[in-house]
């Protein structure tokens, strides 16, 4: 068995498989499961094809090359500028997110053994010891992450298992098929998909195997699409569309996560369920936080121009982590109105700049070479013009 192909497969896995995935079906939910089913399928092959193209594009580079160098040699300074921005907005954001996700449940874990510490230095502890997992680099992530992975997938399978009495078909057709132009369902679900980042790290892990290259990416998005499915049925299927703890009152919720724990315990009236969704939900925050680290201290390095050795690597990943830390620290909810906007960030760098890197490279610098994404012109314009739509609705409404 290739377990370095299989680590791989899991990183994209737990990068797409984060805390977002309780919110999928919640921002969804007013479409019915057929509608998000459709959707679901749409956004998958959108986003990966541009991985495909991120991979494509990184190709014509030089190893450990990433967004940065790759959107300079292309598109010129307004993509460099435009890669920098949504790059650091996005990471940084979904970072200060997890931090704050994780340490809270550290500092749950603590209480349960009596251990009472300060929020503050539960952030600390919680950063300390799992950014040292990333600053150890990719090699030390797809360790942990194996692990980690095992009890998230254990976890979640358990937790749809126990669902699944409870699963109405009367609630499953709840919602109107039309509401699949939804901007916000639509933007939580192209994020749920947002683990090309990784694409580079990979390649170098690969040493460029374009062939293992693929295989990851297409094995590694289709899990989560399974699971999504599953994961779909499971809560729309318990949990009704309307009324005081349906679902649309949970997305209108400022307490979204929690309301959706309980709202499944007190349907299900279980305790395990109770567990294992709280498991499943610690769990897709660290391995969220992980990869998303190593996306972000791989990017900096790159924008930097060091090498991640020595002194450089302790810099790329002090930059990495010390910002989202602060934030947490003095600006808990600072990054709150950031984090609406999350979905837009992946929408620029995943689908709108690897289509208009590819389409510069292509047929204006004229530098590709070797392994190229099917669909020509065709595809790269509907990627184009979708991505421009998107963003558009989503920065007016």
């Amino acid at each position: 068995m290739d377990f370095k192909l299989v680590g791989s497969i899991l990183l994209i896995v737990g990068t797409s498989i984060g805390a977002g995935m309780l919110a999928l079906p919640i921002a969804t939910a007013q479409l019915g499961f057929l509608g998000s089913l459709i959707l679901l399928f749409g956004c998958w092959f959108i986003m990966t094809m541009g991985a495909l193209l991120l991979l494509e594009v990184n190709l014509w580079m030089p190893m450990n090359s990433n967004l940065i160098t790759m959107a300079r040699a292309t598109i010129g300074p307004v993509g460099q500028i435009i890669s920098w921005i949504t790059y650091l907005l996005l990471l940084y954001s979904l970072l200060c997110a997890y931090i704050a996700g994780g340490s809270d449940l550290f500092h749950n874990l603590l209480m349960v053994r009596a251990i009472d510490i300060p929020h503050w230095a539960s952030s600390i502890i919680f950063t300390v010891i799992f950014g040292s997992v990333v600053f150890m680099g990719i090699r030390s992530v797809d360790y942990v992450n194996r692990g980690l992975m095992f009890v998230k997938f254990g976890a979640y399978f358990l937790l749809v298992i126990l669902l699944i009495p409870f699963i109405s078909s009367v609630k499953l057709m709840a919602g109107e098929i039309h509401n699949v132009t939804s901007a916000t369902a639509i933007t939580v679900t192209i994020t749920s998909f947002g683990y090309a980042a990784i694409v580079p790290s990979l390649r170098v892990y690969f040493a460029g195997d374009i062939k293992k290259l693929k295989k990851a990416i297409l094995i590694g998005s289709l899990i989560p699409l399974l699971c999504y499915i599953a994961w779909d049925a499971a809560i729309m299927g318990v949990i009704p569309l309307a009324g005081e703890n349906g679902l649309m009152a949970i997305l209108q919720s400022k307490t979204s996560t929690s309301d959706l724990v309980n709202t499944l315990s007190a349907t299900a009236s279980s305790n395990s369920v109770t567990f294992f969704t709280k498991l499943f939900t610690s769990i897709c925050v660290l391995t969220s936080f992980l990869g998303v680290a190593l996306c972000l201290a791989d990017f900096l390095a790159d924008g930097f121009q060091v090498e991640k050795k020595g002194v450089n690597n302790l810099f790329v990943h002090v930059v990495t982590f010390l910002p989202p830390l602060v934030i947490v620290l003095f600006y808990p909810s600072a990054f709150i109105s950031a984090l609406e906007y999350a979905g837009i960030y992946c929408i620029i760098l995943l689908i709108l700049l690897p289509a208009w890197m590819a389409w510069r490279g292509r047929y204006r610098k004229r530098i590709a070479n070797g392994y190229r994404v099917p669909g020509g012109k065709a595809l790269l314009a509907v990627l184009i013009i979708f991505s421009l739509v998107l963003i558009a609705r989503g920065v007016t409404g």
